[in-house]
């Protein structure tokens, strides 16, 4: 089951494009990118690969938000209420 985008002109999630679409998704990921990797996964307990690309890193990051309990946001996480 595929999701539907989101008709809600207030949804961020529909004004985010997919990681795997960017144009500038094989890079390496920005300095901010890999700070914030560095402090979530210490918090998850993980280790990060050496050759995460900039959409890697994004996705990671939403992973690791998840995780470590900081996406607590109900608009990218609308389970919480």
């Amino acid at each position: 089951m595929t999701e539907q985008p989101s008709t809600d002109p207030h949804d961020v999630r529909s004004e985010v494009p997919d990681p795997a679409t960017w144009r500038t998704g094989e890079e390496p990921p920005t300095e901010r990118q890999k700070a914030y990797l560095e402090t979530l996964a210490r918090e998850a307990g993980e280790e990060l690969p050496d050759d995460i690309t900039k959409a890697e890193a994004s996705e990671r990051i939403d992973d690791l938000r998840q995780a470590t309990g900081r996406d607590s946001d109900p608009v990218r996480n609308p389970q919480i209420t």
